[in-house]
């Protein structure tokens, strides 16, 4: 039985990144389908009082997630996932700039309409809400609010049931991928589940 499994992420997030490659080689090893969707540190901590350095560090994610889901609006959700591989890999693995030019070159590669670039970096915080960021927030809400508004991304919904992470590093493969995936599927199917964490050792490990 297809298990099917809904992931949003934010391209400038370096550990949904990492979320994201383990979905894809659980796909490879279980019956798995994973959608994936935009949503916004941005939004997510919009008002919240953030040590200057983050808050530039958020200015610079809008071009990139508003192209996200210009794509998705244009293509559909598997071009959206070519693209995030695409802007993911240049902003994580080749530690481009999250400028308009690298969102344009993810765009050439798959063939896509640069056009898209434009229309992503044409709203700048502060402006008024365009219909472009009315419909981010509410692809982010649709992913965030069944977890809450203490976490950031990755967010994966599996059978309609939400949770926050796993937060990994590096990304399993094979095998092993898919039996993290069983324990963690197992964990979304009690209501009652909240929070198993520890503290980090290692940043994200791109392999």
């Amino acid at each position: 039985m297809m298990t099917s499994v809904d992931f949003w992420f934010d391209p400038l997030c370096p550990w949904a990144w990492m979320t994201s490659r383990w979905m894809l080689e659980v796909e490879k090893v279980r019956d798995v389908n994973t959608t994936f969707h935009v949503m916004s540190l941005s939004v997510l901590n919009d008002g919240r009082d953030l040590p200057e350095e983050y808050v530039e560090h958020m200015r610079e994610g809008w071009v990139g997630v508003r192209a996200a889901l210009l794509v998705e609006q244009q293509y559909g959700s598997e071009q959206l996932r070519e693209f995030y591989t695409s802007l993911g890999t240049r902003y994580h693995l080749g530690k481009e700039p999250k400028t308009i030019e690298t969102v344009r070159a993810a765009l050439a590669e798959l063939g896509l309409d640069e056009a898209i670039a434009d229309k992503a970096d044409a709203w700048k915080p502060g402006d008024e809400p365009d219909e472009l960021d009315v419909a981010l927030r509410t692809s982010h809400h649709e992913g965030m609010d069944p977890v809450g508004d203490e976490v950031g991304t990755p967010v994966i919904h599996i059978n309609g049931k939400a949770l926050f992470g796993p937060v990994i590093s590096p990304a399993p493969k094979g095998e092993q991928a898919g039996r993290l995936f069983d324990g963690f599927a197992l964990v979304t199917e009690y209501d009652g589940f909240y929070e198993l964490k520890r503290t980090r050792t290692v940043g994200p490990i791109f392999d």
